[in-house]
């Protein structure tokens, strides 16, 4: 286990919203070094769909950050959730799955998680929630979940306190419906946590009043309250909705290199920078300061962006192989090949509008270069482009594309 507490915070930090509380989280990691006890730490998925997505890694990741520290995560498969639907951020009821669909949809999870999280019996559980919510299931031979227990569980929270949550509060402004089952799937989810004691629970931000209402209950029940850790929402391939199935803006772990590839290409540069900081260990400020002074590439660094996530899911190997076949294709597609090379001087000044207006004169105007910049009309190289404070290098050659009109230039170093 890792002694250095810093150290842990820092690991633990990256990427999160929020961290209910952080105090509570110290004393936690302070006490698991001095007794030599890892922390349960847990995050719940409800197996809707039969494939995981990039999305659902930012949470697995955290969870293999908390395994690197020497922590126990539990993997909690959320089947009996599932089955009631999470009304989180959701505008009307959820369509109810069957029993079949998310047993099928759960043996997938159990398979794919294992590609991110270390297996270790110290470090690894997988729980599944049926085991205390559905009688046949039921694997808690004391106190199966029964009506006695539904009414116990009830009783601990006040339907005040579940309608103070946005989604409900706006759908009873809206006048639209909300089911019994929608105001009882919090303190299931809460409910998870009283039966694994958990320490610390991990969930995208939008699951904060579900983890927060797992706190309350743990102390109902004479537990230590959890601490709660929410990630942000990862953006799809539109950089605009929350990565989904549903919505096709997905990159599922279980497609193939080639198609992974080619999705994390198309994403903007600056949901670029989203990704490596929550799908990868880089160093994305880094990054992200040598793509703006023009040291770095904006394609090179999203090919390498591309080759870390692919590599995470299939080899390295492949994920060599695909950077290559995209890179000859690009140089064989979209680009005239009698476009002659230009040198061009600006005199030092690399800025990406100046660039487009006086170095490949494809444009009249700096106003009119920021705005197709803005309208992602512009290309560098075969990336399109959206900061338009983007600096470029001296000494290298570009490919630049505006619509229709394309021009390769090299720039001079200022004398």
């Amino acid at each position: 286990m890792e002694k250095n507490i810093d150290r842990q915070l820092e690991l633990i930090s990256r990427g999160t919203v929020e961290i209910i509380q952080r105090g509570e989280l110290k004393k936690k990691l302070e006490r698991s070094i001095k007794e030599n006890k890892p922390l349960v730490v847990k995050a719940g998925f409800d197996p809707t769909a039969p494939d995981i997505h990039l999305g659902h890694t930012v949470l697995l990741r955290k969870m293999r950050h908390f395994q690197d520290l020497g922590h126990k995560v539990v993997f909690l498969i959320g089947d009996a959730t599932a089955l009631v639907g999470d009304p989180s951020g959701q505008s009307q009821t959820r369509k109810m799955l069957s029993i079949d669909e998310v047993d099928k949809n759960s043996r997938t999870y159990a398979n794919q998680v294992k590609r991110i999280l270390s297996t270790d019996p110290r470090l690894f559980e997988i729980k599944h929630n049926r085991d205390w919510f559905i009688r046949p299931f039921s694997t808690d031979g004391e106190h199966p979940f029964g009506f006695e227990q539904f009414i116990e569980l009830a009783q601990k929270y006040t339907v005040a306190r579940l309608l103070e949550r946005d989604d409900f509060e706006k759908r009873l402004k809206e006048n639209k419906p909300i089911s019994y089952s929608e105001l009882f799937y919090p303190l299931m989810q809460g409910y998870d946590s009283v039966k694994l004691k958990s320490d610390v629970e991990i969930g995208g931000n939008d699951q904060k009043f579900n983890m927060l209402v797992g706190r309350d209950l743990q102390q109902a029940y004479g537990q230590e309250a959890q601490v709660v850790i929410t990630m942000p929402l990862l953006e799809g391939l539109d950089g605009v909705n929350k990565m989904s199935k549903s919505l096709g803006n997905y990159v599922g772990i279980n497609e193939s290199a080639k198609e992974m590839f080619g999705k994390l290409m198309s994403i903007s540069d600056e949901l670029m920078y989203k990704y490596y900081e929550l799908l990868t260990d880089e160093d994305f400020s880094k990054i992200k300061a040598d793509v703006t002074s023009g040291v770095l590439h904006p394609k090179q660094a999203k090919v390498s962006l591309a080759k870390i996530i692919v590599m995470q899911y299939t080899t390295r190997a492949e994920a060599d192989k695909q950077a290559e076949e995209f890179d000859r294709a690009f140089k064989d597609k979209g680009f005239p090949q009698d476009i002659q090379l230009q040198e061009v001087s600006l005199g030092g000044d690399l800025n990406i509008l100046s660039v487009l207006v006086g170095g490949a004169k494809l444009l009249a105007s700096r106003s009119e270069a920021k705005r197709k910049i803005q309208e992602g009309a512009v290309e560098l190289d075969g990336s399109k482009i959206s900061d338009i404070n983007l600096r470029l290098a001296e000494n290298k050659e570009y490919c630049i594309r505006v619509g229709k009109r394309f021009a390769k230039i090299l720039i001079k170093k200022a004398a």
